[in-house]
């Protein structure tokens, strides 16, 4: 015999009172049960449906405003609401920094659990719209329809679709017909990508059954006004390679903005292309960035901060806690294509990157060689495995280490050897506030926390990078 499910709840009338993580809000009931609420902002009045109930919390849905908080501005996006980025539209862009700042200050507090100076104010993004450089958009044979437009008969079902994924739908895409994330010209190359795909008959990628021509198309553009597409295919028959070079012809006609038009065949269960072989179309295998008189090497593989502006004051804040007089020896961890290793290098006697993907480490090195800077190495391998006591006698002991890993935060065996190496000062840069802490506190039995400086870097997103120095105790 079969368990009956329980019902779940609906709640009515509930104030929305508060902010939490993933850009969800939060209610409480008067039981003191927490309520996780996505797409309301504090003073919002809503009906609920619960959609998951634990112990201690439920997550729901709102599925009538009683009324709309003061505090609301317009989403200025068509695809607020059900894209899943940009969740934080509505409400101010003040009152998204004051929450971004409160966010560090719990993390570091409620996780860290070490003693913290007064954190600086956020800096906030120079642009609010139109502030990134890189965006990725999938291709479906299925578009994504909200519950609306399944139930109205006159929408065409199973379209395809270029766009974004939507959550709790791995198969099928949100189209998009204007994003405001970027310059409003990469609208118009993926819309005129979607167009012509269309309009010559061309299969969309179904991720079920792994078949379809158009893949997956990557925009990236830089400050020196250069442009980047690549575009993903997944070849099947033998005119696919002509079809896709059709394509890539109509878009270089279209668009001679574009300096970098690429294309692979990904025969993979996934979109990833750091091993796949790229094959340029048009022009170079890759863009230039500009940095305070600096120049970037951008490849297809390439990782730099998505919001260019913001990237400067991000590293002028690293540069800075850093402290450098020239006659330091500097490790930067997770180097990346050595973006802060050579932004610092002039301020420095030496500068060590390391990082793990070796085709980043080679951009590394070429952007040193165009800037003219010749007190930078680097060494591509897993950090926790390059990094030891036989590498630090052999390089130096550094003076000072800048760390800005992935989301995950530092390896354990990371934070035991910069422990063993004693740099005077650790610049810790982070995506994510939580593992920094976690990190923060296995570093405090040597290293005490002088400046904490947060960072807007996605704007309308509930994401925020902190930086923080920590300097070496005196009784170590």
């Amino acid at each position: 015999m079969t368990r009956k499910k329980k019902s779940l709840p609906q709640l009515s009338e509930i104030a929305i009172t508060d902010t939490a993580a993933e850009g969800k809000s939060i209610a409480k009931l008067d039981n003191g049960m927490v309520v996780f609420v996505p797409w309301t902002v504090p003073g919002d009045v809503v009906d609920l449906q619960v959609v998951r109930k634990r112990h201690s919390f439920m997550e729901a849905v709102v599925t009538r405003f009683v009324k709309y908080s003061d505090r609301r501005v317009t989403p200025f996006c068509e695809h607020f609401g059900v894209c899943g980025g940009c969740k934080w539209q509505q409400l101010p862009y003040a009152e998204q920094l004051q929450m971004k700042q409160q966010q560090v200050f719990d993390q570091l507090t409620r996780i860290g659990k070490v003693e913290l100076p007064a954190f600086r104010p956020i800096l906030g993004s120079v642009k609010t719209q139109c502030y990134r450089n890189k965006l990725d958009f999938g291709c479906a044979n299925k578009r994504y329809l909200t519950k609306e437009q399944l139930l109205d008969e006159t929408m065409v079902k199973n379209q395809p679709a270029i766009g974004f994924h939507i959550t709790g739908a791995f198969d099928k895409i949100l189209p998009i017909e204007r994003c405001w994330l970027m310059d409003d010209l990469h609208n118009q190359i993926r819309n005129e990508i979607r167009d012509y795909a269309v309009g010559h008959g061309y299969t969309f990628f179904d991720l079920r059954a792994q078949t379809g021509l158009m893949r997956d198309v990557i925009i990236r553009n830089s400050a020196t006004g250069e442009w980047m597409v690549i575009v993903q295919f997944h070849f099947e028959e033998a005119e696919d390679e002509a079809r896709a070079r059709a394509l890539l012809q109509h878009v270089a006609d279209k668009f001679p903005a574009i300096t970098s038009l690429m294309y692979l065949d990904n025969q993979k269960c996934n979109d990833t292309i750091g091993d796949q072989e790229i094959m340029v179309f048009k022009g170079r295998d890759h863009i230039y960035e500009e940095m305070e008189g600096l120049k970037f090497k951008v490849g297809p593989k390439s990782f730099y901060q998505t919001n260019t502006e913001q990237a400067y004051h991000l590293y002028s804040v690293a540069r800075e806690f850093a402290g450098l007089t020239g006659s330091e020896l500097v490790y930067d961890l997770y180097t990346g294509t050595g973006t802060i290793a050579n932004f610092v290098a002039r301020q420095a006697r030496q500068v060590i990157g390391i990082e793990y993907v070796p085709e980043a480490i080679e951009d590394a090195k070429v952007n040193s060689a165009i800037n003219g800077i010749g007190n930078t190495q680097f060494y591509a391998g897993d950090m926790k495995d390059l990094l030891t006591e036989a590498f630090i006698s052999q390089h130096g002991k550094p003076d000072v280490i800048i760390t800005d890993p992935p989301r995950a935060g530092m390896h354990p065996d990371v934070v035991k050897t910069i422990l063993r190496a004693e740099p005077e000062r650790i610049v810790y840069v982070s995506c994510n506030p939580a593992t920094q802490a976690r990190d923060l506190q296995s570093l405090d039995e040597s290293y005490a926390v002088a400046e904490v400086q947060p960072v807007d870097m996605f704007p309308h997103t509930p994401h925020v990078e902190n930086v923080v120095l920590l300097k070496r105790r005196q009784n170590q």
